[in-house]
């Protein structure tokens, strides 16, 4: 139980951290009994959580308790192992191992005869960082799908009208989502109603991912105020008008022929290093991604609010189910009070 205790700490403080591409990462040094040491990886480039947290301390003969496995490699830091070798910590606690292969961090400290533990509070860990996890293993970015709705399952009125159906707390909660993302994508056409600059509130601003198939959004538009953005069409546009976009310093890139193929264009920002994206399109984009099945977690905003209407969207367009048997299950499913409304998250079930 002591062990669950430090750990549950060391999570707690690795949620502090900004840190994609890194994955977030809390330690905390336990010695005869005393908390002796704190830390939490900040960013990338920045010192990870066990230096953080040895800095300052005598650590010989004591206990580390780390959320993820500690690094044995030079990347932008120099390899974490080496430090708690150096300082004399004779027990290292590990959540999980780490999915990168360029890590051996247990393995090195064994050889050193430092007694390492690993598997506690795993599944925490594994959550904390899903989205590193999912890139490292697969390549592919985590995608988050949110949507605010009324409690009926209405996204806005029978007229587009969406301003606003949750409350101010539950849009700043959503906004600070997009700094833990490294992409933000829209359709074009909550870019021509709602003219968004997409920004995050803290941290860093996300890449700004634009779903225009026909070019059609003004160069004028708020979310092209900088180079922060990628504009995702297909081959039905005219290199002249690709030209106009790029000309403005806006990267396009085609997916597709007549709409955007977004499974090709998810595994392009793979490549690029983008290891999660948060979509909050309309209902046709939602429908979109979730047809395709890359969607990895839902994030449904409820207001206590009724719409109504027969015209009135839900959070899922497009042409819908004939049958049952065609659903898509959700697991893991979790409910959080957010100041009236009710955050609700759950995951696609993969195995169906």
């Amino acid at each position: 139980m002591e062990d669950e205790h430090y750990m549950a700490m060391a999570i707690k403080l690795a949620s502090k951290g900004h840190t994609s591409p890194n994955p977030m990462v809390g330690a905390v040094i336990v010695k005869d009994g005393k908390i002796i040491g704190e830390g939490f990886h900040e960013g990338p480039g920045l010192p990870h959580a066990e230096i953080n947290a040895l800095e300052g301390v005598d650590a010989k003969d004591s206990t580390l308790f780390v959320s993820l496995e500690p690094c044995s490699h030079f990347g932008r830091t120099p390899p974490c192992t080496d430090a708690i070798i150096s300082a004399g910590v004779s027990r290292v606690v590990c959540a999980m191992e780490d999915p990168n292969p360029l890590v051996s961090g247990i393995e090195v400290l064994r050889e050193t005869g430092i007694e390492v533990d690993v598997g506690v509070l795993e599944d925490a860990a594994r959550k904390l960082n899903e989205s590193f996890i999912k890139y490292m293993e697969t390549g592919m970015p985590f995608v988050t799908l949110k949507s605010a709705m009324s409690l009926d399952g209405k996204i806005s009125t029978n007229s587009g009208d969406s301003k606003w159906i949750t409350s101010s707390y539950s849009r700043k909660y959503s906004r600070d989502l997009r700094a833990r993302n490294d992409a933000i994508l829209v359709g074009v056409n909550t870019v021509l109603k709602d003219d968004p600059r997409l920004r995050s509130d803290i941290g860093k601003d996300p890449l700004r991912i634009i779903l225009d198939s026909k070019l059609s959004s003004p160069l004028d538009s708020k979310v092209y105020e900088d180079g922060n953005v990628l504009v995702a069409t297909t081959s039905a546009c005219s290199e002249k008008k690709i030209g106009l976009f790029r000309d403005r310093g806006i990267e396009v890139v085609v997916c597709g022929d007549d709409s955007v193929d977004v499974i090709k264009l998810a595994a392009m920002l793979g490549k690029r290093g983008i290891t999660s994206i948060i979509v909050e399109g309309g209902s046709d984009v939602n429908a979109s991604f979730v047809r395709s099945g890359i969607v990895d977690k839902l994030l449904f905003f409820i207001a206590p609010k009724l719409i109504g209407g027969r015209t009135s969207p839900g959070p899922i367009g497009g042409e819908g189910i004939e049958s049952m048997e065609q659903i898509i299950k959700l697991r893991g499913m979790r409910l959080e009070p957010l100041d009236g409304d009710m955050l609700i998250e759950a995951y696609p079930d993969q195995s169906r």
